[in-house]
């Protein structure tokens, strides 16, 4: 899409031009015209006139090498070269001149009124009105606001060459399914209207950051061909009251006049929050999202207007804005599955040169739950890689590097452990890797490295799934939790003491039962009733408990309970296994980096 908006000055840049006019005429064009009133005489004319005893007061600059006098009554300033002249005071005296006060100040007083009162004031109204005229006509006509506040900031798209289709928004096949009808209404909409049908005003975008939610309405706008309004929910915002909702107001006129257009309003939970009676809510937002929903089911019908509107919080919409008949129609653009991820990984590698043995099958699977804007990361980051290696096109190898660089950051090249650090951290790697081999439902080791990464860790291991996994049981649960604790059993079994490395494993086990427990109804004690609920689940999804402080006691004992009874099954899976433990520990401390099949090998001769 190719934005077409005439660019407007801001402004400040009209201040600055009034300002800077007002210093030139005080400091330049005032000294100017009040010398223009200054006659210039030879200095025979100035001692005939002290002979004639028609001097009145005298001014000697001698800086400026000049002599400046008026006439006996004062009307009229001469000046004058200075010559030697030993006796001119006395002559001056003898004349009755005068020596006090500025000569040049001495002007008309009316025309020193003129100067500094009435034509500044001229300059300044006439400059004023421009502005204004200027502004008004920026803002769509006499009946704008002034200075634009309550014009729309909406950018304008239309088609160009170049513009996003479907075919270049991959992994989200079920939401472009829904939206291909919007393009063949805009196409078509005269089949609709003979079996009478409508299509729905709003269509409501939904799902995690980086899956795609804008690109999909700028495709939506590029197939159908039609103009494409973006604006932002916090554009909407203004500090005075009443300016959002005339920028609500002015951004659907605009759209009714290129209809038929999309309208596309990014992050509407900004202006689209339910509305309550807490006392200091934003009276603003609410008029806003007032007029909004006004505009979306006024008196007229917004014929061959369609809403498009992108969030990451649903949950927090005001029910007037997602009831039917606004926001119709919710689409989820949620993360992608193994063949979306591939499908996104092969659009975003059209841009860059590969190499023959590429395969995007693997590299999907290794980059399980990441986003469309993460996946695109990973191919600019392997392409850099590429570059700053010399070579000119991108290897498998590339794109396996460039996730672990999204996933962990890059390798740390000044970070160097102790040879006792390295060794705890290989067998902390090992405990993890040798505690998922040996338990059934457990995804395969891809790697293992103790090198340590920019986000802090000192080494990871990655187990990548087969295929997609929607479901887990809760004995695929159990044996997460006990991998999780494999680290820390490891470096309990061979230097019996703990080590701080397994911090995020402490909490990512912690976080997995309690979500067991409170959550997927995984516990005897308390069946199937949710203790827990999710707040924005697209944001991270923070947790609430919803019971009595006695019952978050058990929760607490049941949750200890539960992990402590998996870190003892991962003990005794690695003291069952301690040959190869020791092993596998040995080998990676020497090589820092193993593959998976690697790994397997040695655990399997």
């Amino acid at each position: 899409m190719q934005e077409v908006k005439k660019p407007k000055k801001p402004l400040i840049f009209y201040y600055v031009v009034v300002v800077l006019i007002l210093f030139l005429f005080n400091f330049l064009a005032m000294p100017w015209m009040a010398r223009r009133q200054i006659q210039e005489v030879d200095y025979g004319t100035f001692m005939s006139m002290i002979e004639e005893k028609n001097i009145g007061q005298v001014e000697v600059q001698e800086q400026e090498n000049q002599i400046l006098f008026t006439d006996k009554d004062r009307t009229t300033v001469y000046r004058t070269g200075m010559m030697p002249d030993l006796d001119l005071t006395q002559r001056l005296y003898d004349a009755g001149a005068s020596f006090s006060g500025e000569i040049i100040q001495q002007t008309d007083p009316l025309f020193s009124f003129l100067l500094s009162w009435i034509l500044p004031i001229i300059i300044f109204v006439a400059i004023g009105q421009y502005i204004s005229r200027k502004l008004m006509k920026n803002a769509g006509g006499p009946n704008a606001m002034m200075f634009g506040m309550g014009k729309s900031n909406a950018k304008v798209y239309v088609k160009s060459s170049e513009g996003i289709k479907f075919e270049d928004v991959a992994g989200e096949d079920e939401a472009k399914e829904n939206l291909s009808e919007i393009v063949d209404y805009l196409h078509n909409p005269g089949k609709y209207r003979d079996i009478g049908a409508t299509m729905p005003k709003g269509i409501l975008l939904v799902g995690p950051p980086g899956t795609g939610k804008t690109m999909l309405a700028k495709a939506v706008a590029g197939e159908a061909n039609v103009p494409f309004f973006s604006m932002s929910g916090s554009e909407f915002v203004e500090m005075f009251v009443g300016m959002g909702a005339s920028k609500v107001r002015d951004l659907f006129r605009q759209a009714k006049e290129k209809a038929p257009c999309i309208v596309f309003i990014d992050e509407i939970d900004a202006i689209g929050q339910k509305r309550d009676s807490r006392i200091g809510g934003n009276d603003e937002r609410e008029q806003t999202l007032n007029q909004l929903l006004t505009e979306m089911d006024g008196f007229e019908e917004n014929t061959g207007v369609i809403i498009l509107a992108a969030t990451n919080r649903p949950e927090t919409l005001d029910p007037a804005l997602t009831r039917p008949g606004r926001f119709d129609r919710r689409v989820p653009v949620e993360l992608p599955d193994l063949k979306g991820r591939e499908e996104i990984l092969k659009v975003h590698a059209k841009k860059i040169k590969l190499d023959q043995n590429v395969d995007f099958e693997k590299v999907a699977r290794m980059a399980s739950g990441a986003s469309g804007a993460e996946l695109a990361n990973i191919i600019n980051e392997a392409a850099l890689r590429a570059v700053r290696s010399s070579r000119s096109r991108v290897t498998q190898a590339d794109l396996e590097e460039s996730i672990e660089v999204v996933i962990a950051g890059y390798q740390k090249k000044n970070a160097i452990l102790t040879d006792q650090e390295k060794k705890i951290v290989a067998y902390h790697e090992v405990g993890h890797a040798l505690v998922a081999a040996k338990q059934t439902h457990s995804a395969p080791v891809q790697k293992i490295t103790i090198v340590p990464r920019t986000s802090g860790t000192l080494g990871y291991t990655m187990q990548v799934e087969e295929g997609n996994h929607y479901l887990m049981s809760q004995e695929e649960l159990e044996n997460k939790i006990a991998t999780l604790t494999g680290g820390r059993a490891a470096e309990e079994l061979i230097f019996a003491s703990a080590s701080t490395g397994a911090s995020n494993d402490i909490e990512q086990a912690t976080k997995l039962a309690r979500a067991m427990i409170t959550r997927y109804g995984m516990n005897e004690d308390f069946d199937m009733v949710a203790l827990e609920t999710v707040n924005n689940q697209y944001l991270g999804g923070d947790t609430s408990l919803a019971c009595s402080a006695e019952t978050q006691t058990e929760i607490d004992k049941q949750v200890i309970a539960l992990v402590k009874k998996q870190h003892a099954k991962a003990a005794a899976i690695l003291l069952e296994n301690r040959n190869k433990l020791d092993e596998l520990a040995q080998y990676l401390y020497e090589k820092e980096t193993i593959t998976g099949e690697e790994f397997i090998n040695i655990l399997e001769r």
